[in-house]
């Protein structure tokens, strides 16, 4: 499973949403609605399935589903 789908699967688990309502460059807030809670919780999500230590505000409902993943990636990384 590549790192996009897994993360995709975070965003549907906690939003009840299918994985083309994403807008990969758009920002979360816009193209999801997404307010400061649920964007905790996909941050809990992604440090779960992740195994990452990401602080619960390390994200903001401002960024796109693409600097999600290439944080994600950075972390990985290291």
């Amino acid at each position: 499973m590549s790192l996009e789908v897994k993360v995709k699967e975070v965003f549907k688990d906690v939003l009840d949403i299918g994985p083309d309502e994403i807008k990969e460059n758009e920002k979360l807030d816009v193209c999801l609605g997404i307010d400061s809670t649920e964007m905790v919780e996909i941050t809990v999500g992604l440090k779960k399935a992740f195994n990452l230590d990401i602080p619960n505000n390390g994200f903001k409902k401002t960024q796109t589903f693409n600097e999600i993943v290439e944080f994600i990636r950075s972390k990985e990384a290291q």
